[in-house]
């Protein structure tokens, strides 16, 4: 056995099993990344292993949750489980499948960074005969995750509880969200009731770390927060 030092970490390799030239970060160098396969990628961005954990298991495991997980709902907490990743080398990880997802993939979901933008995800309420409470839930790129119908029937505080909210909440993972009602009266007054719901929701996200970004009343062709 010999043990080959990178970043300061020590990673164990059998003598003759992997040579120089084939490991990952050579291979790239004389190659290309096109060469490498998905898991050789990954051992060159984990670059090392450590006491008891081989930096190729590391990344095949990495590989295997990245798969099971889905590389857009992959948290830092999933890559922190994996045997032989600690908080320094999770945070290269995962900072750089962060950057990839926000500059590399083709963005199918909109981006809604303003009020405008989240009424026109709402429309499908704006002519309901009978008031619906539902959300749109965001990641922390303001990305929408996913649309969810709360509630049908008359806003009350008791009908938009905050678990209804944020259970799908938490199981998109979302960093914010945006709740939103119709008036079917046409009306655009927001009511005390209306306030009082966004305290709440407001006030248990922040309990939750999930933030209101905002309380949109819909209601004819308008629409107005009720933050």
């Amino acid at each position: 056995m010999i043990a080959a030092c990178r970043d300061g970490e020590t990673a164990t390799v059998r003598r003759g099993a992997l040579g120089k030239q084939d490991l990952p970060r050579e291979k790239l160098n004389r190659k290309g990344a096109g060469a490498l396969t998905d898991t050789e990628l990954l051992q060159a961005v984990i670059g090392s292993g450590g006491k008891d954990n081989d930096f190729r298991q590391i990344a095949k495991n990495l590989n295997a949750a990245i798969q099971k997980i889905g590389a857009e709902k992959l948290t830092i907490g999933d890559v922190k489980a994996i045997k032989g990743i600690g908080d320094a080398k999770a945070t290269v990880v995962f900072a750089a499948l962060e950057y990839w997802r926000r500059k590399f993939t083709k963005q199918t979901r909109p981006i809604i960074d303003s009020p405008e933008k989240a009424a026109e995800q709402l429309n499908f309420i704006r002519n309901k005969k009978q008031e619906y409470v539902v959300m749109l839930t965001l990641d922390g790129a303001r990305r929408l995750i996913g649309t969810h119908t709360i509630s049908v029937g008359t806003l009350t505080a008791s009908l938009v509880h905050p678990r209804e909210v944020f259970a799908p909440a938490m199981e998109d993972r979302a960093a914010s969200i945006i709740i939103a009602h119709n008036h079917p009266s046409g009306s655009l007054d927001v009511s005390g009731k209306d306030r009082e719901v966004s305290r709440r929701i407001r006030e248990a996200g922040e309990l939750l770390g999930i933030q209101l970004d905002d309380h949109i009343v819909i209601a004819g062709d308008g629409f107005v927060s009720a933050l």
